[in-house]
C-alpha cells in the first residue's frame, strides 16, 4: 500500500540508530503511524518537529503494518513561537489532544482542515493567540468522535436564552433559572461557545478548558484508561495562572 498526502506531524520519538517513529494526521487517511528513517538526524529533525505541515509519502506492504515515510516540508509552526509561550503551549495542547484521541487511521476531513487553521492560526498570532478558537476546536473533536455536547437548548425548560452551564452528566445545557441548588455541580459553559462573536478572556478560557477536559476525560480518554496529556494539563495551568497573576 502507497499513498501521498498533506500531513500534521502531532509527534516524533526516535527509535533505533536515527530514525523516528512519527505520527501523522492527514485528511483522507486520518491519525497513521510510520517510521522515519535518518528521522532523529540532525538533517531530518527539523522536518519532523510536531506542528510542521509536511508532504508525506507512505508506504507499507501491507496495509495495516507500520509504514515508512519520507517527506517535504510544506510549513513550520513551532519554530516561529519559540519565544511565544503561551503560543507555544497552545501548539503543544492541539497537537497531543488530537495524537490521544483520535483512533487510528479514521478520516475526519472537516477535523484535519479546523486543526491545520487552528495550528496556522496559533503560529501567526503570537500576539493574540486564538484560545477560544482552541476550546471550540476541542469540543468539535469531542463531536467529531461521537462524544457531542447538546448545547441548543436547555436540559430542564428547553429555553434557548441564558445558557450558562453544562450537565457533567448528560453533557446537555442548562439555563441560569434552572441551575437552581444544582449550579456549583454543573460545568460552566462560557459565552463564545455559543457565539464566536462574543468576547473572552483567560476566565472565560479556563471555563471552555474545564468544560472540554472533563468530556476528554472521561469519555475520549477514560475508555483507554489514560488521562489528559501532559501538554494539555500545562496549558490549562497557565491560563490559571493568567487569572491569579
Amino acid at each position: 500500500m502507497e499513498w501521498e498526502a498533506a500531513a500534521l506531524v502531532l509527534s516524533a520519538r526516535p527509535f533505533g540508530e536515527g530514525s523516528a517513529i512519527v505520527h501523522l494526521f492527514t485528511e483522507e487517511h486520518g491519525r497513521c503511524a510510520g517510521l522515519a528513517r535518518g528521522g532523529a538526524s540532525r538533517r531530518q529533525a527539523s522536518l519532523w518537529q510536531p506542528g510542521n505541515l509536511a508532504l508525506v509519502h507512505w508506504r507499507a506492504r501491507l496495509a495495516d503494518q507500520l509504514g515508512q515515510v519520507t517527506g517535504e516540508l510544506v510549513h513550520p509552526a513551532a519554530v516561529t513561537i519559540l519565544d511565544a509561550p503561551l503560543s507555544l503551549a497552545m501548539l503543544s495542547s492541539v497537537l497531543a489532544v488530537a495524537d490521544a484521541t483520535l483512533p487510528e487511521r479514521e478520516a475526519y476531513p472537516a477535523l484535519f482542515l479546523d486543526t491545520v487553521r487552528l495550528v496556522a492560526l496559533i503560529a501567526a498570532r503570537a500576539d493574540d493567540p486564538p484560545m477560544a478558537l482552541l476550546v471550540a476546536w476541542e469540543l468539535a473533536l469531542l463531536g467529531e468522535i461521537g462524544f457531542g455536547l447538546d448545547l441548543g437548548a436547555c436540559a430542564v425548560t428547553g429555553s434557548t436564552s441564558d445558557l450558562r452551564f453544562v450537565s457533567p452528566k448528560t453533557g446537555r445545557a442548562v439555563s441560569e433559572d434552572a441551575a437552581g441548588v444544582w449550579r456549583d455541580r454543573l460545568l460552566r459553559l462560557p459565552a463564545f461557545l455559543r457565539d464566536p462573536d462574543a468576547p473572552s478572556g483567560p476566565e472565560d478560557w479556563r471555563d471552555g478548558l474545564d468544560l472540554t477536559a472533563h468530556f476528554l476525560s472521561r469519555e475520549a480518554l477514560g475508555q483507554r484508561h489514560v488521562g489528559l496529556p501532559a501538554a494539555r494539563l500545562r496549558l490549562r495551568e497557565r491560563i490559571g495562572a493568567m487569572i491569579s497573576a
